[in-house]
């Protein structure tokens, strides 16, 4: 029946729908085919643009990885100057506590001597004022012994005022006053040298405890220096920052 119905139709109306039918698929497969077409160009675009994002994130990694590379030679460089510099430092002090350590000895020898020097030349002294004391005391008694001495002089051995002349004493002037007048006088420019001595001494060794004491002040700084100098170049080395360096300890002055 469709067959007869179909050679019933006429031909044009059948030509007409089927051109109609085929119209219809040819718009649909256009419209599928743009659609594809525009998929595909938006597909390249974002492959593109990723691309695009994908070569910029490269150079970016390049460049950082470049910089770090040159950080690190750099960071390696400066490791190796902050090295040396320390062994240097190192070096530098290690002479420098050698000298102020021989320094000391020596100060510390001097002293020592000095002392032993000034406790000689204080018992000297003592001694020399003793035979001195001793030898006046047998000067009063000669003096005592002597008829014209004690006319003269007291006790005490200060002189007495007499009202005799020299015509009517007659005597002339005894040569034993003189001598023990020049003894006198030695024995006290002696006790005034001894005391001079000891007095130079004394300065001497003042001067040098001074001098110990400006040796040790000089050591604790250069140790404090080299300690600030060596966590100094530490941090710098790491990137951290540096640290204050230790107020330095004053040593307890020596009294005088």
């Amino acid at each position: 029946m469709r067959e007869s119905q179909l050679q019933q139709e006429d031909p044009m109306d059948r030509y007409k729908r089927e051109n109609r039918r085929l119209q219809e698929a040819s718009m649909r497969l256009e419209q599928e085919n743009d659609d594809l077409a525009h998929e595909l160009v938006t597909s390249k675009i974002a492959l593109r643009n990723d691309l695009d994002q994908a070569e910029d994130k490269a150079d970016v990694l390049n460049k950082e990885l470049l910089l770090t590379k040159q950080r690190l030679v750099e960071a390696e460089e400066e490791k190796r100057k902050q090295e040396e510099e320390t062994a240097q430092l190192k070096e530098v002090f290690r002479k420098q506590l050698e000298k102020a350590e021989y320094e000391i000895k020596k100060t510390t020898a001097i002293i020592a001597e000095y002392k032993q020097i000034c406790s000689q030349l204080s018992t000297r002294l003592e001694k020399q004022q003793t035979a001195s004391k001793e030898e006046l005391e047998v000067v009063k008694g000669k003096m005592m012994t002597c008829k014209h001495c004690s006319d003269i002089f007291s006790k005490e051995g200060t002189l007495k005022l007499v009202a005799i002349s020299r015509e009517d004493q007659g005597i002339e002037p005894d040569d034993e006053k003189d001598s023990l007048k020049k003894q006198l006088r030695e024995l006290e420019l002696e006790l005034a040298q001894t005391k001079l001595q000891l007095v130079e001494a004394k300065c001497k060794i003042q001067e040098l405890e001074h001098q110990r004491g400006a040796l040790m002040n000089e050591i604790q700084a250069a140790k404090n220096s080299w300690f600030s100098k060596t966590l100094n170049s530490i941090k710098t080395a790491t990137g951290t920052q540096p640290l204050q360096p230790p107020q330095a300890t004053q040593p307890p002055k020596e009294s005088t």
